[in-house]
């Protein structure tokens, strides 16, 4: 199992507010970097392309109010995968963010994809920060 997590990040907002945010993938555009493309989404599903790599697809299958968001892999992806988005409110308007990646890949697939999906990870969880 290859397991993929971001930096936590500190986020001047209640764990509330950020699980309201992100448990509509229609809110999820605001996050995505310039190479993420062909956007297109419901409130529990997404799909779009990051470019120079496949198609992705994904959907909300789990919510833990103010806690965790469960997003599985959907549609025709390259693997299946499960990434969490874990909220831990440590005070009022302040809560540590992060998110956790898991797949079962293939020691070549892994060596050519942990790379870019942990600085893609990272920058997804940095930019929580900017939710408002």
């Amino acid at each position: 199992m290859t397991r993929i997590e971001s930096e936590k990040q500190e986020i001047a907002n209640s764990a509330e507010k950020l699980f309201t945010y992100l448990s509509n993938f229609n809110n999820f555009k605001s996050l995505m970097p310039p190479q993420v493309t062909n956007w297109t989404s419901t409130e529990d599903e997404c799909s779009f392309v990051i470019n120079g790599m496949a198609t992705i697809g994904m959907r909300i299958v789990e919510k833990a109010p103010h806690s965790k968001i469960r997003i599985n892999s959907n549609g025709k992806v390259p693997f299946d995968f499960t990434l969490n988005v874990i909220l831990n409110e440590s005070s009022p308007n302040k809560t540590i963010g992060q998110l956790v990646f898991e797949a079962e890949l293939n020691p070549m697939l892994k060596m050519m994809v942990e790379k870019p999906l942990t600085n893609f990870f990272n920058m997804l969880a940095s930019k929580m920060k900017d939710i408002d």
